[in-house]
């Protein structure tokens, strides 16, 4: 009989060797050639999957956006919302070995999309998927006014925060301080009611 093949996890798998590609040597090291040799497989049969190198590009960084939405996904949002909120953004900051080399293939994709419209257009989809995702988690938090707005600001904390970290290793637990500065300055304490005498 022949052996049936599962092509979406083929392609899975291309992709997550691709990102590990980028991760470990950058993404000028991209090629069908090199992406075939760190899946284990032959050039012609990664063709078989993609056609060219912007098509595995952009499917792995659709692949990239999945595993930080699932990742995010599974934060408790029934926690107080300063603290599921902190959960949320460490989701996406390279503090662990996949975070890291995830965080590495965000950003090559990033500055990528800058002269590729078709990654940018799928960088902007996962950025507005994830936003979206936070606007409507924090207007059901009571901040429906700001929601918006708020993702955005929390959005580009992580953002800029993961940047830091993936230059200045060094710097994390002073970079996770810095994050708990920026929660109070977006989530400032209400102040008490007075009470009646």
């Amino acid at each position: 009989m022949p052996k049936t093949v599962d092509r979406e996890e083929q392609r899975r798998q291309i992709g997550a060797a691709l990102l590990q590609l980028v991760s470990d040597r950058g993404l000028d090291e991209v090629s069908v050639r090199t992406v075939a040799a760190a899946s284990g497989r032959s050039a012609g049969a990664v063709q078989k999957y993609f056609r060219t190198k912007d098509e595995m590009l952009a499917f792995a960084a659709e692949l990239v956006g999945e595993r930080v939405e699932r990742r995010m996904a599974e934060v408790d949002t029934s926690l107080p919302l300063r603290r599921a909120l902190r959960e949320l953004i460490l989701t996406t900051l390279p503090v662990d070995t996949q975070r890291r080399a995830e965080a590495t293939t965000q950003l090559a994709f990033a500055v990528h999309a800058a002269h590729h419209p078709r990654l940018a257009a799928i960088r902007h989809q996962v950025d507005q998927d994830i936003r979206q995702a936070l606007a409507a988690w924090l207007e059901t938090a009571g901040h429906s006014d700001e929601a918006a707005v708020l993702a955005d600001a929390v959005i580009a904390v992580s953002d800029g925060l993961a940047l830091r970290m993936l230059y200045t290793p060094q710097e994390r637990e002073h970079l996770l301080t810095v994050l708990d500065r920026a929660l109070d300055a977006l989530l400032p304490e209400q102040p008490a009611e007075p009470t009646a005498r």
